[in-house]
């Protein structure tokens, strides 16, 4: 078998763009095998995903059916000849899983943040050989994405996998959650051997915003994607405005355009590498610049030290953000991204100051 995809190793499947798709909460029996069914007919999925614990933020509100709903799940899944895979919380939610043979688990982004959660998930796994992914961090913190991922392996888990499922904003805009794909990419560097599939509907929110997650996910190299599916969207009992139909995930999927890595063609290389020279240059010189920019920030270190002026001047902060922001305006730069750039750049300028400051202190003592 041509094996292209970890997952096609961890299902016996000959599977090149791997797609986990199903409810967000497993909510009757009934529900769960038309689901089922309309999912198998696409003829596209490799698992089938169905939430049976729902971690919600208020009292109240739909936390998920529990146990009854895993066997619904492995009936439907045996039905339609698809693995299944839940989210597990705590060691009781692993055994549950286990007890009903579930096939797969992830741990929810909610979870990945408590180290203590995950090592308590962990041990429960230890000696069971069973395939775990790991949704990152509701906040872009790659060293507890990792850590779980760690944890986990020292327990003994080998088929480990991570779910980019986008992180919490207080500005997400258009999207529920901020793809912040950049994490994503930190995270690849550390563990180039965990595969990373993407969650578009949490990222999403909107299944209308859903493709374009998708195609940007398939842009940048990710592994596949977890897509949350319902046969009747509109009446979900939890996060009903992003999830889509199977019929909307078939026609999803085709419309996905696949694009080459790199291609053999000499001008488009000799072109290509042209344009990168020229980024490079400009890359050094615009370090030059903020070498510059930091001198400049150590001698306004010394000017307030010796006038004992306060580092942080508010007033001048919100001018910079200002002028700065206006200025890319008329550059036609992105207004988010001059901010967030300013925003950097100005705690680098802070913590120079700050080191200065220390500096001449630890000099006078």
């Amino acid at each position: 078998m041509d094996v292209t995809h970890p997952l096609a190793k961890w299902l016996n499947k000959n599977v090149k763009l791997p797609l986990i798709a199903g409810p967000c909460s497993v909510e009757s029996e009934a529900q769960m095998m038309e689901t089922a069914r309309g999912i198998a007919d696409t003829g596209m999925a490799v698992a089938l995903r169905g939430g049976v614990w729902k971690p919600r933020t208020k009292p109240g509100s739909f936390e998920g059916i529990g146990v009854p709903a895993l066997r619904w799940l492995k009936q439907a899944g045996n039905e339609v000849g698809l693995p299944v895979i839940t989210e597990v919380a705590n060691a009781y939610h692993v055994e549950e899983a286990l007890k009903a043979e579930v096939d797969m688990l992830w741990i929810g982004a909610r979870t990945t943040v408590n180290p203590f959660y995950v090592q308590e998930i962990a041990d429960a796994l230890e000696g069971v050989d069973i395939p775990v992914w790991v949704k990152n961090p509701i906040h872009p913190e790659v060293g507890l994405w990792l850590g779980a991922l760690e944890r986990l392996h020292s327990s003994g888990i080998q088929k480990l996998g991570a779910i980019h499922r986008g992180f919490y904003s207080y500005q997400s805009n258009p999207f529920r959650n901020e793809p912040k794909w950049e994490v994503s990419f930190e995270l690849r560097r550390l563990a180039p051997q965990v595969p990373i599939i993407c969650d578009p509907s949490h990222i999403a929110g909107k299944r209308e915003l859903i493709k374009e997650v998708c195609q940007s996910g398939l842009d940048l190299g990710m592994d596949g994607f977890m897509i949350e599916t319902h046969c009747n969207p509109d009446k979900a009992l939890s996060d009903a405005r992003q999830q889509i139909t199977p019929a909307h995930l078939k026609e999803l999927i085709q419309s996905l355009e696949t694009r080459s890595e790199l291609i053999d063609d000499q001008r488009f290389i000799a072109r290509l590498e042209e344009l990168r020279g020229r980024i490079d240059k400009l890359d050094h010189a615009l370090l030059d610049i903020l070498r510059e920019r930091v001198s400049i920030v150590e001698s306004i270190s010394e000017v307030k030290a010796e006038h004992q002026v306060k580092i942080f001047q508010m007033k001048r902060w919100f001018k910079i953000l200002e002028n700065r922001e206006n200025y890319g305006e008329h550059l036609l730069l992105d207004p988010e991204f001059v901010h967030e750039l300013f925003q950097l750049i100005h705690k680098y300028s802070i913590d120079v100051q700050i080191k200065a400051l220390q500096g001449q202190k630890d000099l006078s003592s």
